[in-house]
Protein backbone atom coordinates (compact mmCIF):
# COMPACT_ATOMS: atom_id res chain seq x y z
CA UNK A 1 0.00 0.00 0.00
CA UNK A 2 1.48 3.32 -0.67
CA UNK A 3 1.43 6.58 1.00
CA UNK A 4 -0.91 8.26 -1.74
CA UNK A 5 -3.41 5.64 -1.08
CA UNK A 6 -3.63 6.69 2.72
CA UNK A 7 -3.76 10.19 2.14
CA UNK A 8 -7.54 10.53 1.97
CA UNK A 9 -7.63 8.79 5.65
CA UNK A 10 -5.79 11.29 6.70
CA UNK A 11 -7.15 14.11 5.61
CA UNK A 12 -10.40 14.03 7.38
CA UNK A 13 -8.48 15.64 9.89
CA UNK A 14 -5.71 17.54 8.34
CA UNK A 15 -5.86 20.51 5.20
CA UNK A 16 -2.41 20.68 3.06
CA UNK A 17 -2.04 24.12 4.34
CA UNK A 18 -1.94 22.23 7.94
CA UNK A 19 0.69 19.49 6.52
CA UNK A 20 2.77 22.18 5.16
CA UNK A 21 2.57 24.11 8.45
CA UNK A 22 3.34 21.43 10.93
CA UNK A 23 5.87 19.31 9.10
CA UNK A 24 7.96 22.75 9.67
CA UNK A 25 7.66 22.31 12.85
CA UNK A 26 8.22 18.78 12.92
CA UNK A 27 11.31 19.08 11.10
CA UNK A 28 12.58 22.01 13.53
CA UNK A 29 11.64 19.46 16.38
CA UNK A 30 13.32 16.46 15.10
CA UNK A 31 16.50 19.03 14.69
CA UNK A 32 16.22 19.72 18.23
CA UNK A 33 16.15 16.09 19.28
CA UNK A 34 18.66 15.30 17.22
CA UNK A 35 21.28 18.22 18.84
CA UNK A 36 19.89 17.62 22.43
CA UNK A 37 20.85 13.88 21.89
CA UNK A 38 24.51 14.58 20.85
CA UNK A 39 25.03 17.20 23.07
CA UNK A 40 23.69 15.04 26.54
CA UNK A 41 26.10 12.36 25.05
CA UNK A 42 29.42 14.21 24.83
CA UNK A 43 28.85 16.75 27.76
CA UNK A 44 29.23 15.34 31.40
CA UNK A 45 27.54 16.64 34.32
CA UNK A 46 28.79 17.16 38.08
CA UNK A 47 25.36 18.70 39.70
CA UNK A 48 25.05 16.90 43.04
CA UNK A 49 21.67 17.39 43.49
CA UNK A 50 20.50 15.53 40.46
CA UNK A 51 19.86 11.71 41.91
CA UNK A 52 17.83 9.23 44.20
CA UNK A 53 17.15 6.34 41.87
CA UNK A 54 19.47 3.63 40.12
CA UNK A 55 21.76 5.42 37.94
CA UNK A 56 23.13 5.52 35.35
CA UNK A 57 15.70 -4.64 11.84
CA UNK A 58 12.98 -6.60 10.52
CA UNK A 59 9.71 -5.13 12.00
CA UNK A 60 7.34 -7.72 13.33
CA UNK A 61 4.67 -9.81 11.60
CA UNK A 62 1.96 -7.59 9.90
CA UNK A 63 3.95 -4.23 9.70
CA UNK A 64 6.19 -2.52 7.33
CA UNK A 65 9.05 -0.53 8.86
CA UNK A 66 9.48 1.78 5.30
CA UNK A 67 5.14 2.79 5.61
CA UNK A 68 5.05 3.06 9.39
CA UNK A 69 8.34 5.90 9.10
CA UNK A 70 6.49 7.24 5.99
CA UNK A 71 3.03 7.62 8.33
CA UNK A 72 4.43 8.27 11.30
CA UNK A 73 5.88 11.58 9.81
CA UNK A 74 2.35 11.99 8.52
CA UNK A 75 0.57 11.67 11.62
CA UNK A 76 3.02 14.26 13.50
CA UNK A 77 2.66 17.11 10.33
CA UNK A 78 -0.71 16.31 10.59
CA UNK A 79 -1.24 16.43 14.64
CA UNK A 80 0.87 19.45 14.77
CA UNK A 81 -1.09 21.81 13.69
CA UNK A 82 -3.67 21.21 15.86
CA UNK A 83 -1.97 20.22 19.15
CA UNK A 84 -0.12 23.63 18.69
CA UNK A 85 -2.77 25.80 18.33
CA UNK A 86 -4.94 24.25 20.66
CA UNK A 87 -3.64 21.55 23.50
CA UNK A 88 -6.65 20.30 24.99
CA UNK A 89 -6.95 18.16 21.70
CA UNK A 90 -3.36 16.51 21.68
CA UNK A 91 -4.72 13.51 23.22
CA UNK A 92 -7.50 13.14 20.71
CA UNK A 93 -5.81 14.00 17.30
CA UNK A 94 -2.85 12.44 17.82
CA UNK A 95 -4.90 8.79 19.15
CA UNK A 96 -7.30 9.18 16.15
CA UNK A 97 -4.41 9.47 13.66
CA UNK A 98 -2.42 6.77 15.43
CA UNK A 99 -5.45 4.38 15.29
CA UNK A 100 -6.36 5.82 11.34
CA UNK A 101 -3.00 4.42 10.38
CA UNK A 102 -3.02 1.53 12.26
CA UNK A 103 -5.95 0.58 10.63
CA UNK A 104 -5.60 1.85 6.92
CA UNK A 105 -1.74 -0.16 7.23
CA UNK A 106 -3.57 -3.53 8.44
CA UNK A 107 -1.61 -3.94 11.66
CA UNK A 108 -3.11 -3.07 14.89
CA UNK A 109 -0.47 -4.34 17.66
CA UNK A 110 -1.82 -6.62 20.03
CA UNK A 111 -0.10 -8.23 23.07
CA UNK A 112 2.15 -10.30 21.80
CA UNK A 113 3.88 -7.74 19.59
CA UNK A 114 4.62 -5.86 22.92
CA UNK A 115 5.80 -9.29 24.15
CA UNK A 116 8.50 -8.67 20.83
CA UNK A 117 9.34 -5.53 21.93
CA UNK A 118 10.09 -6.95 25.10
CA UNK A 119 12.28 -9.28 24.07
CA UNK A 120 13.93 -7.26 22.25
CA UNK A 121 14.76 -4.98 24.74
CA UNK A 122 15.60 -8.20 27.39
CA UNK A 123 18.34 -9.47 24.58
CA UNK A 124 20.18 -6.28 24.73
CA UNK A 125 20.74 -5.91 28.78
CA UNK A 126 23.74 -8.08 28.74
CA UNK A 127 25.59 -5.67 25.74
CA UNK A 128 27.09 -3.37 28.01
CA UNK A 129 30.60 -4.68 27.61
CA UNK A 130 32.07 -2.64 30.59
CA UNK A 131 29.55 -0.34 31.50
CA UNK A 132 27.76 -0.24 34.61
CA UNK A 133 28.67 -3.67 36.05
CA UNK A 134 27.63 -4.93 32.48
CA UNK A 135 24.31 -4.65 31.91
CA UNK A 136 21.99 -1.38 30.95
CA UNK A 137 19.62 -2.77 33.08
CA UNK A 138 19.83 -0.06 35.53
CA UNK A 139 19.89 3.29 33.41
CA UNK A 140 16.79 1.82 31.51
CA UNK A 141 15.08 1.77 34.98
CA UNK A 142 16.19 5.00 35.99
CA UNK A 143 15.40 6.24 32.15
CA UNK A 144 11.22 4.56 32.82
CA UNK A 145 11.42 6.43 35.92
CA UNK A 146 12.42 9.63 35.02
CA UNK A 147 10.27 10.10 32.42
CA UNK A 148 7.45 9.34 34.44
CA UNK A 149 8.27 11.09 37.35
CA UNK A 150 7.66 14.64 36.07
CA UNK A 151 3.97 13.87 36.95
CA UNK A 152 2.02 16.99 39.06
CA UNK A 153 -1.51 15.54 40.25
CA UNK A 154 -2.84 18.95 40.71
CA UNK A 155 -2.04 20.36 36.91
CA UNK A 156 -2.14 17.15 35.35
CA UNK A 157 1.29 17.91 33.40
CA UNK A 158 4.45 15.73 33.24
CA UNK A 159 4.40 11.90 33.23
CA UNK A 160 5.05 9.28 30.63
CA UNK A 161 2.75 9.92 27.94
CA UNK A 162 4.36 12.33 25.56
CA UNK A 163 8.28 11.60 26.41
CA UNK A 164 9.39 14.60 26.40
CA UNK A 165 12.95 14.30 27.53
CA UNK A 166 13.27 13.96 23.75
CA UNK A 167 13.41 17.73 23.87
CA UNK A 168 15.75 20.35 24.94
CA UNK A 169 15.67 21.34 27.87
CA UNK A 170 14.47 18.61 29.41
CA UNK A 171 17.06 16.07 28.11
CA UNK A 172 19.57 18.36 29.28
CA UNK A 173 18.16 18.81 33.18
CA UNK A 174 20.77 17.45 35.37
CA UNK A 175 18.26 14.78 36.87
CA UNK A 176 18.54 13.30 33.49
CA UNK A 177 22.23 13.38 33.27
CA UNK A 178 23.59 10.42 31.20
CA UNK A 179 20.16 9.30 30.46
CA UNK A 180 21.12 9.95 26.33
CA UNK A 181 22.92 6.39 26.98
CA UNK A 182 20.11 4.91 27.62
CA UNK A 183 18.09 6.32 24.84
CA UNK A 184 20.60 5.56 22.57
CA UNK A 185 20.92 2.00 23.83
CA UNK A 186 16.62 1.70 22.75
CA UNK A 187 16.94 3.26 18.85
CA UNK A 188 17.32 0.10 17.23
CA UNK A 189 14.53 -1.50 19.10
CA UNK A 190 12.33 1.21 17.63
CA UNK A 191 13.76 1.25 14.52
CA UNK A 192 12.37 -2.31 14.54
CA UNK A 193 9.34 -1.82 16.01
CA UNK A 194 8.67 2.18 14.52
CA UNK A 195 4.86 1.55 15.52
CA UNK A 196 5.93 1.80 19.36
CA UNK A 197 5.65 5.11 20.94
CA UNK A 198 8.89 6.25 22.67
CA UNK A 199 6.44 6.45 25.86
CA UNK A 200 5.80 2.80 25.67
CA UNK A 201 9.24 1.82 24.59
CA UNK A 202 11.21 3.81 27.57
CA UNK A 203 8.96 2.64 29.72
CA UNK A 204 8.47 -1.46 29.21
CA UNK A 205 12.64 -1.41 29.04
CA UNK A 206 11.65 -0.28 32.60
CA UNK A 207 9.24 -3.13 33.12
CA UNK A 208 12.22 -5.35 31.00
CA UNK A 209 15.22 -4.62 33.08
CA UNK A 210 13.46 -5.43 36.53
CA UNK A 211 11.73 -8.42 35.50
CA UNK A 212 15.31 -9.83 33.72
CA UNK A 213 16.97 -8.71 37.08
CA UNK A 214 15.10 -11.18 39.08
CA UNK A 215 12.45 -8.90 40.00
CA UNK A 216 9.10 -9.09 40.28
CA UNK A 217 6.54 -9.25 37.69
CA UNK A 218 5.53 -5.42 37.04
CA UNK A 219 1.93 -5.20 35.28
CA UNK A 220 2.60 -2.77 32.17
CA UNK A 221 0.00 -2.04 29.15
CA UNK A 222 0.43 0.56 26.28
CA UNK A 223 -1.32 3.28 24.77
CA UNK A 224 1.19 6.27 25.43
CA UNK A 225 1.86 8.81 22.66
CA UNK A 226 4.34 11.11 21.68
CA UNK A 227 3.75 14.45 22.29
CA UNK A 228 5.85 18.45 21.29
CA UNK A 229 8.57 20.18 22.47
CA UNK A 230 6.01 22.48 24.09
CA UNK A 231 5.11 19.42 26.50
CA UNK A 232 8.22 20.04 27.73
CA UNK A 233 7.98 19.76 32.17
CA UNK A 234 10.28 22.09 34.29
CA UNK A 235 13.07 21.64 35.98
CA UNK A 236 12.99 20.70 39.77
CA UNK A 237 10.04 17.89 39.24
CA UNK A 238 12.52 15.09 40.15
CA UNK A 239 14.22 14.12 43.83
CA UNK A 240 17.12 15.95 44.77
CA UNK A 241 19.51 13.49 46.44
CA UNK A 242 21.09 15.83 48.87
CA UNK A 243 17.88 16.27 50.69
CA UNK A 244 15.60 15.01 53.63
CA UNK A 245 12.65 13.73 54.18
CA UNK A 246 10.14 16.71 53.61
CA UNK A 247 11.99 16.80 50.37
CA UNK A 248 10.83 13.60 49.37
CA UNK A 249 7.32 13.83 50.81
CA UNK A 250 6.93 17.07 48.27
CA UNK A 251 8.12 15.55 45.07
CA UNK A 252 6.09 12.08 45.51
CA UNK A 253 2.87 13.37 47.02
CA UNK A 254 2.89 15.94 44.00
CA UNK A 255 2.79 12.60 42.06
CA UNK A 256 0.02 11.60 44.24
CA UNK A 257 2.37 8.48 46.58
CA UNK A 258 2.48 7.99 49.86
CA UNK A 259 5.32 7.01 53.11
CA UNK A 260 4.97 3.30 52.10
CA UNK A 261 4.77 3.43 48.17
CA UNK A 262 8.02 6.20 48.47
CA UNK A 263 10.20 3.61 50.47
CA UNK A 264 8.75 0.84 48.27
CA UNK A 265 10.13 3.00 45.14
CA UNK A 266 13.29 3.59 47.29
CA UNK A 267 13.60 0.02 46.52
CA UNK A 268 15.36 0.06 43.18
CA UNK A 269 18.52 1.42 44.61
CA UNK A 270 19.21 -2.30 44.56
CA UNK A 271 20.15 -1.84 40.94
CA UNK A 272 22.66 0.37 39.35
CA UNK A 273 25.49 2.93 40.73
CA UNK A 274 26.10 6.52 41.07
CA UNK A 275 28.28 8.46 38.85
CA UNK A 276 30.69 11.50 39.29
CA UNK A 277 30.71 12.72 36.23
CA UNK A 278 26.67 12.91 36.24
CA UNK A 279 25.18 13.42 39.64
CA UNK A 280 28.20 14.23 41.65
CA UNK A 281 28.13 10.97 43.94
CA UNK A 282 29.92 8.00 43.64
CA UNK A 283 29.51 4.33 43.97
CA UNK A 284 26.91 1.39 44.17
CA UNK A 285 24.35 0.79 46.98
CA UNK A 286 24.90 -2.37 47.18
CA UNK A 287 27.42 -5.63 45.95
CA UNK A 288 25.11 -6.94 43.38
CA UNK A 289 24.20 -3.83 41.38
CA UNK A 290 22.82 -6.02 38.78
CA UNK A 291 20.03 -8.13 40.41
CA UNK A 292 17.10 -6.63 42.07
CA UNK A 293 16.43 -7.54 45.79
CA UNK A 294 15.97 -6.23 48.86
CA UNK A 295 19.31 -6.00 49.95
CA UNK A 296 19.28 -1.87 49.42
CA UNK A 297 17.26 -2.28 52.84
CA UNK A 298 18.91 -4.93 54.55
CA UNK A 299 22.55 -2.82 54.31
CA UNK A 300 20.25 0.48 54.89
CA UNK A 301 19.42 -1.20 58.10
CA UNK A 302 22.41 -3.34 59.38
CA UNK A 303 25.12 -1.77 58.35
CA UNK A 304 26.77 0.82 60.13
CA UNK A 305 27.11 3.82 57.78
CA UNK A 306 29.56 7.18 58.12
CA UNK A 307 29.68 10.52 56.14
CA UNK A 308 32.23 9.92 53.33
CA UNK A 309 35.35 12.22 53.83
CA UNK A 310 36.42 13.47 50.57
CA UNK A 311 35.72 16.40 47.85
CA UNK A 312 32.52 15.76 46.51
CA UNK A 313 28.86 15.88 47.72
CA UNK A 314 27.72 14.47 51.35
CA UNK A 315 27.05 10.83 51.37
CA UNK A 316 27.26 8.02 53.12
CA UNK A 317 29.96 5.09 53.40
CA UNK A 318 29.66 1.68 54.75
CA UNK A 319 32.05 1.27 57.77
CA UNK A 320 33.23 -2.20 56.88
CA UNK A 321 34.35 -1.74 53.33
CA UNK A 322 34.14 1.29 52.55
CA UNK A 323 32.76 0.47 48.89
CA UNK A 324 29.23 0.93 49.47
CA UNK A 325 27.41 4.58 49.22
CA UNK A 326 23.93 5.98 50.68
CA UNK A 327 22.34 8.92 49.26
CA UNK A 328 20.92 11.45 52.01
CA UNK A 329 17.88 10.68 51.06
CA UNK A 330 18.42 7.30 51.23
CA UNK A 331 19.66 7.92 54.81
CA UNK A 332 16.55 9.76 55.50
CA UNK A 333 14.63 6.68 55.60
CA UNK A 334 16.26 5.53 58.53
CA UNK A 335 15.79 9.03 60.30
CA UNK A 336 12.19 9.10 59.52
CA UNK A 337 9.96 7.29 61.93
CA UNK A 338 7.25 6.64 58.93
CA UNK A 339 9.36 5.76 56.32
CA UNK A 340 11.73 3.50 59.07
CA UNK A 341 8.88 1.12 59.96
CA UNK A 342 8.18 0.07 55.83
CA UNK A 343 12.19 0.00 55.85
CA UNK A 344 12.43 -2.53 58.28
CA UNK A 345 9.90 -4.01 56.66
CA UNK A 346 10.83 -4.31 53.62
CA UNK A 347 14.65 -5.56 54.95
CA UNK A 348 12.56 -7.90 56.68
CA UNK A 349 10.44 -9.89 53.70
CA UNK A 350 11.59 -9.62 50.18
CA UNK A 351 8.07 -10.97 49.25
CA UNK A 352 6.30 -7.85 50.96
CA UNK A 353 9.23 -5.65 48.91
CA UNK A 354 8.37 -7.16 45.34
CA UNK A 355 4.58 -6.73 45.76
CA UNK A 356 4.54 -3.30 47.03
CA UNK A 357 7.60 -2.30 44.65
CA UNK A 358 5.45 -3.69 41.58
CA UNK A 359 2.23 -2.29 42.47
CA UNK A 360 3.97 1.48 42.83
CA UNK A 361 6.65 1.36 39.95
CA UNK A 362 3.34 -0.19 38.08
CA UNK A 363 1.28 3.28 38.67
CA UNK A 364 4.44 5.13 38.78
CA UNK A 365 4.80 4.38 34.75
CA UNK A 366 1.33 5.70 34.02
CA UNK A 367 1.05 8.57 35.65
CA UNK A 368 -0.30 11.74 33.23
CA UNK A 369 -1.92 9.08 30.87
CA UNK A 370 -5.27 9.29 30.28
CA UNK A 371 -7.45 6.21 30.91
CA UNK A 372 -9.16 6.54 27.68
CA UNK A 373 -5.46 6.02 25.85
CA UNK A 374 -4.89 2.32 27.31
CA UNK A 375 -5.39 -0.26 24.59
CA UNK A 376 -6.11 -2.74 27.18
CA UNK A 377 -8.54 -2.63 30.39
CA UNK A 378 -5.91 -4.09 32.73
CA UNK A 379 -2.26 -4.41 32.65
CA UNK A 380 -0.59 -7.14 31.24
CA UNK A 381 2.06 -9.26 32.86
CA UNK A 382 4.83 -10.22 30.43
CA UNK A 383 7.09 -13.33 30.38
CA UNK A 384 10.61 -12.99 30.68
CA UNK A 385 13.02 -14.63 28.35
CA UNK A 386 13.58 -17.78 30.82
CA UNK A 387 9.71 -17.83 31.51
CA UNK A 388 9.41 -18.34 27.16
CA UNK A 389 11.89 -20.83 27.00
CA UNK A 390 10.22 -23.69 29.26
Amino acid sequence: MSLRSLLPVLRGNCSSRTFSTASRNVARSSQVANASSARASSKTFARPSSRFYSTEGNASKGSNTGLWLGLGALIAAGAGYYVYSNPQTAETVLRSGEQSVKSAAGFTPKKDDYQKVYNAIADLLDEAGDYDDGSYGPVLVRLAWHASGTYDKETKTGGSNYATMRFNPEALHGANAGLAVARGVLEPVKKKYPWISYGDLWTLAGVAAIQEASGPKIPWRAGRIDGFEKDVTPDGRLPDAAQGGDHLRNIFYRMGFNDQEIVALAGAHALGRCHVDRSGFEGPWTFSPTTFSNEFFNLLMNEKWQWRKWGGPKQLEDNKTKTLMMLPTDYALLTDKSFKKWVKAYADDESVFFKDFSAAFSRLLELGVPSTQWVAQEPWELKTLSEQKK
